[in-house]
């Protein structure tokens, strides 16, 4: 096992895995072998071990410096006693250290997932696809075109009898079909259409969907194992939005906006969905309103009343009377004395529906008027609060088990005049997180884009591997 600890998306080097083999060997040479051979060969397996087991239970390295900002309490367990307890005389040492993993079905999934792509990196000869002067269209002809169908047959998008033989290098009707799903899978508009970024993605090499595989298992081994399903889980470069039921299925799924890659990126953390707001209204926070709607403001002093926003004081709460064609009124918007409040409505930047979230980071889940967004492959438009697609679909399931609020009672009180917080009986773990590779629940593998290059900075810290104990 530690020899193949590559199939776990861990690094054999780390657990002495080149190694294990001279060492066995050394055992038999010249009899028994002396105390002081055993002792060492002991040590270095207790050794190897341990860090197997550390490393499956809690990662590689600190999700906290990697600015992941998840529960790790449940991380905190004995090792040298599970080791002696556990694995030292179990019958099945695989099914021993597998006790230490994530218990979750992604998890488990993507285990099986990263073994096959092992496999295709293996039997894939790499041959990139040629640059294009153009996008490739449907019915174009390119020498490019064997490679395509041969790539796409390996990866499963393509059937093995899709494509026809007489003209080898025509891109037509089959080939489209398998690259459409190729881009489904890959986070691009399923347009068959091969553009630069289509072409990025198809001469992205397999070891690095490898890659993306064990940096994802490595983000699954810090994830809280205390929660309680059911749950809600964001997948930031996915873009999308699932609740899981008691036994970790898929039961609701809808597209998302996270926040921005530059300057509003969104917090990778662990909190809990507390209640829920009908018709909330929005305290603008003070950079926005500095550097946003003032701008605005100093256009057009009758922006504010027009976007449904009334000025306060520094709290938030009370009402000013300020003109905001007023020089003196402006400066103390800019500086914080006065806050801006946008009203409930249709037109409010939160929507009809926010949910509240027990974290430090002031990061809601709620509805959006700028549902066009949603058409995007692509979704980081927001200042770090997540936009849901269908906030009402999302407030019927959190509610369910509240047979007064049903779906009517919902868009009743949203077409109203009135705020109204519902707050939960018990509360919903909320889990918002980041990994390009995600396995369907049908086995299929997607990738996404590393938007906010967290990717890249753990493998910066992957890179600083254990010293390994001397041969």
């Amino acid at each position: 096992m530690l020899k193949s600890s590559d199939r776990k998306g861990l690094a054999p080097e780390d657990y002495d895995g080149p190694r294990w083999t001279a060492r066995v060997q050394s055992l038999d040479h010249g009899g028994s072998p002396s105390d002081s051979i055993l002792l060492r060969f002991d040590i270095e397996l207790t050794v190897s071990v341990m860090r197997y087991l550390s490393d499956m239970h809690r990662g590689r390295v600190s999700q906290r410096a990697q600015h992941f900002m998840l529960d790790v309490k449940n991380s905190e367990f004995d090792l040298s006693e599970f080791l002696r307890l556990r694995v030292i005389n179990a019958a099945d040492i695989e099914t021993a250290l597998a006790e230490v993993e994530p218990p979750f079905p992604t998890y488990r999934r993507t285990i099986h997932a990263l073994q096959t792509y092992l496999a295709l990196a293996n039997s894939d000869d790499g041959t990139p696809l040629p640059i294009l002067s153009r996008p490739l269209d449907p019915g174009d002809h390119d020498p490019g075109v064997p490679r395509l169908t041969r790539l796409l047959r390996l990866l499963g998008d393509l059937p093995q009898q899709g494509v026809t033989t007489a003209a080898p290098e025509l891109y037509q009707e089959s080939l489209v079909e398998g690259v459409k799903r190729f881009q489904q899978r890959h986070g691009l508009d399923p347009n068959g259409r091969i553009d630069p970024e289509t072409l990025r993605a198809l001469n992205t090499p397999l070891r690095r969907r490898v890659r993306q595989l064990e940096l994802t298992l490595e983000r699954w081994r810090w994830l809280p194992r205390t929660f309680q399903p059911p749950a809600i889980a964001v997948n930031i470069p996915e873009f999308r939005l699932r609740a899981v039921d008691q036994n970790y299925r898929w039961i609701l799924s809808m597209k998302v906006v996270v926040g921005k890659a530059y300057g509003h990126q969104t917090p990778v953390f662990a909190s809990e969905l507390r209640s829920i707001t009908f018709r909330p209204s929005w305290n603008v926070p003070l950079a926005i309103q500095r550097d946003e709607l003032l701008p605005e403001v100093e256009k057009d002093p009758l922006y504010l009343s027009a976007n449904s926003y009334v000025i306060t004081d520094s709290s938030g709460r009370a009402v000013v009377a300020a003109d905001p064609a007023d020089n003196e009124a402006r400066e103390k918007l800019r500086s914080g004395e006065l806050r801006l409040r946008q009203e409930p409505g249709p037109d409010n930047a939160l929507d009809l529906i926010r949910f509240d979230l027990s974290d430090s980071f002031d990061i809601y889940l709620h509805g959006t008027p700028a549902t066009e967004l949603f058409s995007r492959s692509r979704r980081d438009f927001s200042h770090g609060c997540i936009r849901v697609e269908d906030p009402l679909a999302l407030a019927v399931w959190v509610l369910r088990d509240n047979p007064e609020w049903t779906t009517d009672r919902m868009r009743t009180v949203m077409s109203g005049e009135k705020t109204i917080r519902v707050n939960l009986a018990r509360p919903i773990p909320v889990l918002v997180l980041y990994g390009t590779a995600v396995v369907m629940e049908d086995g299929e593998v997607r990738f996404f884009d590393d938007i906010y290059g967290l990717d890249a900075d753990l493998e910066r810290a992957l890179t600083a591997r254990y010293p390994g104990s001397q041969p």
